[in-house]
């Protein structure tokens, strides 16, 4: 029986692929439904693309690799040329500072990514019934692409626990990170939730709910049709604030939010607080088939634990009313762990040109995954949910 031959392509646009071709790799489940994330469908990758979000002056520059066999689209990946290392959120900046000041040329590098987005999910995408097949031939085409222009390395970012698996495989290095996740236990009500808390947090979190409900006006929930233009006028002004002080220069342009509105309104949970007629605070949350995925907040003025109703309770009402398991508050803060959020292992292959540089990374990575273990261990364990020893008062 012959070998399957498998052709690779680079993508400089999505415009180049057709949507329905795309999304069979990027989420087949979506022919039934939602997709488990929305971050790899045709529809959010091209509205980054068309927005000028990624692109020429962006440092993202796109380089889709499309894999093709018995004439259909068997597997995509999300590949962007970098020239540098911002918008990530697992960071290499120390890798890139050791290599040049060894000489040698660290950017640009390859990055498989859900540009922007520190959320875990498929990131080599296969069509039923080629997975394997298709995950070799993606990675091996990344690899080949970085080597011949003699680029220093790939990274794939926010990969599933299969991937790490079938990666390392393949010689690719495994890191790992962490981030603060809220688990739905079946929980009939928010009440119901704060029921599993010691009485310690439990109190704090109703007085922080009180609090930023007292801010004076009103919390809007809305999705789909319900959001309106003026939403993401409001938005943009709250994102650029944020955007200003966390990165300097906001990632997303103000385009994006009107591809947003015309293309992903169905994907997206809008959260807005509203004062005597105007909006002062948002948050913004894509939604997945089981999960919620916080992504980003911003205000005009600030109200006590505002920010903590918005981002962490309204979220964990709405997946709780709406039978979600989860609920991803994005990267880092531990400010998140009394909240109900708890730590959980994040994961990234890893590919270095340099032999001695691999060499070395790979032994960080060693120490690094150990480091992160322990530290999962003992934030969970400074959890805000009862322990066996705990008794009501």
């Amino acid at each position: 029986m012959s070998e399957t031959q498998i052709e690779i392509s680079v993508l400089g646009s999505l415009k180049q692929v057709d949507p329905e071709e795309w999304d069979a790799c990027a989420c087949p489940e979506g022919a039934e439904g939602r997709p488990f994330d929305p971050f790899t469908t045709h529809r959010f990758l091209i509205a980054l693309e068309s927005s000028g979000s990624v692109g020429a002056g962006t440092g993202w520059q796109p380089q889709y690799l499309v894999a093709r066999a018995e004439g259909q689209v068997i597997a995509v990946a999300p590949l962007y040329a970098k020239n540098h290392s911002q918008g990530e959120y697992i960071f290499d900046h120390n890798w890139a500072h050791a290599y040049e000041r060894a000489g040698g040329r660290y950017y640009p590098k390859l990055q498989i990514a859900a540009p922007f987005t520190p959320a875990t999910g498929r990131r080599l995408l296969t069509r039923d019934g080629w997975t394997g097949t298709g995950q070799a031939a993606l990675v091996q085409g990344a690899v080949q692409l970085a080597a011949e222009n003699q680029l220093s390395s790939l990274h794939i970012t926010f990969c599933t626990e299969d991937e790490v698996e079938a990666g390392t495989q393949m010689g690719l290095m495994h890191r790992t990170s962490q981030q603060f996740h809220w688990v739905n236990d079946d929980y009939a009500s928010f009440e119901a939730f704060l029921a599993s808390l010691s009485a310690r947090k439990r109190k704090s979190i109703r007085k922080e709910r009180t609090t930023a409900q007292g801010f004076g006006g009103e919390i809007h929930i809305l999705t789909g049709d319900q959001i309106k233009p003026e939403h993401w006028d409001a938005f943009w002004l709250f994102y650029q604030d944020t955007g200003a002080r966390k990165w300097g220069t906001p990632y997303l342009t103000r385009r994006f939010f009107d591809e947003a509105h015309e293309h992903l309104r169905d994907d997206i949970l809008l959260i807005m607080a509203e004062k005597d007629g105007r909006y002062i605070a948002g948050a913004l949350n894509f939604i997945g088939r089981e999960t919620l995925f916080g992504r980003y907040w911003g205000c005009s003025e600030d109200y006590p634990c505002l920010h903590f109703e918005l981002c962490y309770y309204q979220a964990i009402d709405y997946a709780i009313a709406h039978g979600m398991k989860r609920a991803e508050a994005g990267a880092q803060g531990s400010h998140k762990l009394a909240r109900g959020y708890l730590p959980v292992t994040t994961h990234s292959l890893h590919w270095i040109a340099d032999e001695g540089f691999r060499e070395a990374i790979d032994r960080y990575l060693d120490a690094e995954r150990a480091a992160i273990d322990e530290e999962i261990e003992v934030m969970t364990e400074y959890g805000p949910f009862k322990k066996a020893k705990d008794v009501d008062p």
